[in-house]
């Protein structure tokens, strides 16, 4: 009955793409709506993370934090129900859920201009279903930055509240060995995961709230070497789309570390702005440690709810951890965790954690 006395606490969101283990981000989310004592500044979204962030910025617009659970459910049981249709793999998001390789198989050997030269797209009938876009741009809104990348140029683009489209979400979402490159205004643009995943500087430097709180799915360490040809292009794409987000992290560490020298002598506004931030962590690793590499393809409904159930439970251990800290001081190391040396540390500093048993029933399963 006091909640109205609690401190309300601001953080920034930003949320890392990962197919299917986006579910896990769709958990997380679930459970810190159900925290009254939590409000959100700007949220960061590439990929999966794109599609998360637009439904839960949709959802707050029309409904408030009953209204974004309603529909970051909506759009996930619309995702697994769409996995079952074949059709639907030709689509870049969806066919990282989807349950067979079949469309993976034909994109290494064919163009998506050759076997798929209409550029059939359905995520743009489930986006256009799911989310109002009028509602997301209504002032007073949640700031989103939705990222794809530019194909002429390989930088990020960060596509802002006022100017979503569905075609941002799907440029975000466009892994260019499955599907047409999406235009807009006359450029052209691939996943965001090759130029951020998610975006942490730009988070840092331009919004008004002080604390961030990074949902992360690709592990930091991944034990074991790839051996078979899929294993390997599956590593290959864990690999590349971390590091962004490697880059982003030693450019803030940067900033921390480079102080300025002489009496008078002050920080840019920027580098000051990513000296100061305070971050936070949630991640998925001790739960998708024990699937498979390819698990991210697959929007099986078993999978799917472990993965979401998973994020609730990290939620709720954060909240129950960290949000006293939020405003007042970081929660994680960035560098400590993402940056020194792996063998240096202990393992499940260094991000290799045991799987959770239930991982390993998925698993098994899938």
């Amino acid at each position: 009955m006091f909640d109205f006395l609690k401190r309300r606490r601001r953080i920034n969101l930003a949320l890392q793409g990962g197919g299917a283990h986006g579910a896990f981000t769709w958990g997380v989310l679930d459970g810190l709506l159900e925290e009254s004592g939590l409000e959100f500044g700007w949220i960061s979204g590439t990929s999966a993370g794109a599609v998360n962030a637009v439904a839960l910025a949709a959802g707050l617009a029309e409904g408030g934090c009953d209204g974004a659970r309603a529909k970051l459910r909506a759009v996930w049981e619309a995702v697994q129900e769409a996995g079952v249709t074949d059709l639907l793999r030709f689509n870049p998001f969806l066919y990282g859920l989807a349950r067979s390789s079949a469309v993976g198989q034909i994109g290494s050997l064919f163009s998506p201009y050759e076997f798929n030269p209409l550029g059939f797209d359905p995520l743009r009938k489930l986006i256009a279903a799911h989310i109002d876009f009028t509602a997301l741009k209504r002032p007073g809104g949640i700031e989103l930055l939705i990222t794809a990348t530019d194909v002429s140029t390989g930088r990020a683009r960060h596509f802002r509240r006022h100017e979503l489209t569905i075609e941002a979400v799907l440029a975000s979402t466009c892994l260019p060995t499955l599907h047409h490159a999406v235009e807009i205004d006359g450029r052209a643009y691939w996943d965001g995961g090759f130029s951020a995943n998610p975006e942490l500087v730009q988070l840092a430097a331009e919004s008004p709230v002080g604390d961030t709180l990074l949902v992360l799915l690709n592990p930091v360490e991944k034990p074991g070497l790839p051996r078979s040809a899929r294993e390997i292009a599956l590593e290959v794409n864990r690999v590349t789309f971390s590091q962004p987000l490697l880059r982003d992290i030693r450019e803030i560490v940067a900033a921390r570390c480079d102080r300025p020298r002489g009496l008078f002598a002050r920080r840019p506004p920027r580098q000051r702005r990513l000296a100061e931030h305070r971050y936070h962590l949630i991640e998925a690793g001790r739960h998708t440690g024990g699937l498979p590499a390819d698990s991210k393809l697959r929007p099986d409904k078993d999978l799917l709810k472990f993965l979401h159930g998973a994020g609730r439970e990290e939620a709720r251990r954060w909240l129950a951890r960290s949000l006293e800290h939020v405003g007042r001081r970081s929660t994680v190391d960035l560098e400590r965790h993402f940056l020194r040396p792996l063998a240096a540390l202990p393992r499940e500093a260094a991000g290799a954690v045991q799987p959770e048993a239930d991982a390993a029933a998925i698993a098994e399963k899938l």
